[in-house]
């Protein structure tokens, strides 16, 4: 019998969908202190067990699905889990999280992470229990949303709404939509790069797991729930975030005196009806039940109903941020209940929101020019702010009809599909996805941290972080593109130790030195601040690596001409990012260890961080026995 590794289950759940097969697999502790879980023992995998030239709907792709050391403890908010897998849009590497019940649920049922590959023969589910696994039929759950299907699969179970967490893929996933995503706990959403498409690829309709009593043991229970509680009252007294009462629909207090709401498709910085759309007003008006996530106290979290108007009687989650921009300012439209709603029509058809929005008012803004006609949408009236007319979309683009057929396949590849001057027009990163909602013509942190991501997402952050435990600066320009560039620079690591742990980014905040001291605390270990960086640093580079042998070169590090357009009107007209972009590139590069001319780590870089087996991946034999 295999020692105890506290604060893990110590084991990985092998699954092989065309074998019909589930066996444990047992983790070691020197494995896990090179990659802690999450994200880094995804990227591991994905790395040692994928080629690179093997498209992501391969059945051999892996989809890894992952908490960690502190997931299911008294940290708040820690049912958090991340998936990593080869991406549906950028054919590279994946790192996307959702919070919930999943991460807990998996690490008391007994397991650490999943790593599925293969493809069933007919649709199915894998249902988690006691320390056990087994596929099940799932044909008749067949073009359910993803709601449908999380109540069907616990009723069949005889799973209690709160003892059990379903995670599945909705009509968007079964038909292979590039950005479908992973939705469970009903209304959260693992989605960038389309990880709902390869498990669609994979005959997988969902993942349940039933509350077990117990899987894992922490070292010392007090001194984590110590450092906890310190995480937590520092996120809930940060000044400005107002997360903690609000959530994080206060993005909309100063985003249009700022410029950075993404307004239709770029096309304007101007939305003054931002108020509908804060917290502290539209949850006056609604029927709201709270819906915290595992072990988390955050006010941000809540199921409402609308009382009355066109949608009355409508229920569903409570929107973040990004899918009250998407559904609001991205496609013109104003009505707060139409967004609501359609931010739920995404998340149950099983898509990501921002992918989704940008990709229907990029529909939106064709049609207004004329390149998309009604003879193109079937008599849709794509004008700018048609709630109605977007829900139809939607649904086209979730089954695959008509236009919906084009715009499934995301912004980039709509706009090459489409071509002429819709090619200027798409809001993307040139690896093929596109960013979160914001206009980042206004935020270049933002922008650039997207484009030389390798996550198809941002790779790190400077909202939520503590710059100081990093000596880096409080606060940097957001025109200063040499400021940025080191800023995204010395910071890159830090949300990769973080999703690496099984915890929410908005109880924690990024906070690497309390983070390393927590899972010190769970595992009896003595990480340091430079530790947890060094670990974060060798997943983005173990990234790096694989998407450049997927053949992702720095030329695609990298906007689009819409997404670094100048501005044309609001508080940054005028600005221009794009004479800065090949500086802060070299200096980023230069920052990182990695060859200027080329964007790969060097040798010395990647031996520096343990590496060293990975070095004639990019450079060759010769250099790595050097």
């Amino acid at each position: 019998m295999a020692s105890r590794i506290y604060g893990y289950a110590g084991k990985l759940l092998r699954v092989d969908l065309s074998q019909g097969t589930a066996a444990a697999e047992e983790l070691n502790e020197d494995t896990l202190k090179k990659c802690i879980g999450g994200t880094g023992l995804g990227v591991k995998v994905l790395y040692e067990e994928v080629p690179p030239e093997l498209n992501w709907a391969d059945p051999r792709n892996r989809l890894v699905l992952a908490s960690g050391p502190l997931g299911g403890t008294t940290i708040k908010g820690s049912g958090t889990y991340s998936v990593v897998t080869k991406g549906a849009q950028t054919n590279g590497a994946t790192s996307t999280q959702a919070n919930g019940f999943f991460g807990a649920y998996l690490r008391t049922a007994g397991f650490d992470g999943i790593v599925i590959q293969g493809k069933a023969k007919s649709l199915a589910y894998l249902y988690i229990h006691d320390g056990t696994a087994e596929l099940r039929d799932a044909e008749h759950l067949r073009g359910k949303d993803t709601w449908e299907t999380e109540e069907a699969i616990k009723k069949e179970l005889g799973l209690t709404e709160k003892g059990s967490s379903v995670i599945g893929i909705g009509p968007a996933g079964e038909n292979l939509v590039r950005f479908a995503a992973i939705a469970g706990d009903k209304g959260h959403v693992a989605g960038h790069n389309g990880p709902g498409a390869v498990m669609g690829a994979k005959n997988l309709k969902a993942i349940a797991v039933a509350r077990g009593r117990g899987g894992f043991q922490v070292k010392d229970r007090a001194a984590l729930k110590a450092v906890g509680d310190e995480l937590f009252e520092n996120t809930k007294n940060t000044p400005g975030l107002n997360i903690y009462q609000w959530g994080t629909s206060m993005g909309f207090v100063n985003g249009e005196k700022a410029g950075t709401l993404p307004v239709k498709n770029y096309t304007t910085n101007i939305y003054p009806e931002t108020a509908p759309f804060m917290g502290e007003n539209y949850r006056k008006r609604y029927q709201i039940k709270p819906n915290p996530c595992w072990a988390c106290q955050m006010h941000h979290c809540h199921i409402m109903k609308i009382p009355d108007g066109p949608y009355a009687g409508f229920v569903g989650e409570e929107p973040e941020y990004e899918q009250w921009a998407n559904w609001g300012p991205v496609i013109g439209n104003t009505n707060v209940d139409a967004a609501f709603v359609l931010a739920n029509d995404v998340d149950r058809l099983g898509m990501e929101t921002n992918e989704a929005g940008w990709v229907v008012g990029f529909a939106m803004e064709c049609f207004q020019k004329g390149i998309i006609t009604g003879k193109d949408t079937g008599g849709l009236e794509l004008t700018w702010g048609n709630a109605e007319a977007a829900r139809t979309l939607l649904r086209q683009i979730a089954h695959r009809r008509g236009l919906g057929e084009i715009l499934a396949e995301g912004t980039m590849r709509a706009s090459q599909r489409l071509g002429g001057e819709a090619r200027n027009m798409a809001v993307f990163t040139r690896k093929g996805n596109a960013p979160r909602g914001h206009d980042h013509r206004t935020r270049w942190f933002e922008m650039f941290d997207t484009c030389v991501s390798n996550t198809s997402t941002i790779e790190t952050t400077s909202i939520l972080l503590r710059p100081e435990d990093l000596g880096l600066p409080a606060q940097v320009g957001q025109f200063d593109s040499d400021g940025i560039a080191t800023f995204v620079a010395k910071s890159k690591g830090s949300m990769q130790f973080e999703d690496s742990l099984g915890v929410c980014r908005f109880t924690v905040r990024t906070d690497v030195d309390r983070l390393a001291k927590a899972l010190n605390a769970a595992t009896g270990w003595d990480f340091t601040l430079q530790d947890a960086m060094d670990m974060g640093r060798r997943t983005v580079n173990m990234m790096r690596v694989y998407n450049l042998r997927c053949g992702i070169t720095k030329e695609m590090d990298a906007p689009s001409p819409r997404y670094s357009s100048i501005p044309s009107d609001g508080p940054s007209q005028g600005r221009n990012v794009a004479p800065h972009w090949e500086g802060m590139l070299r200096l980023y590069y230069r920052l990182m260890g990695w060859d200027e001319a080329t964007g790969k780590p060097l040798p010395e870089t990647l031996k520096a961080l343990g590496l060293d087996n990975i070095v004639a991946d990019v450079w060759g034999k010769q250099q790595a026995n050097r």
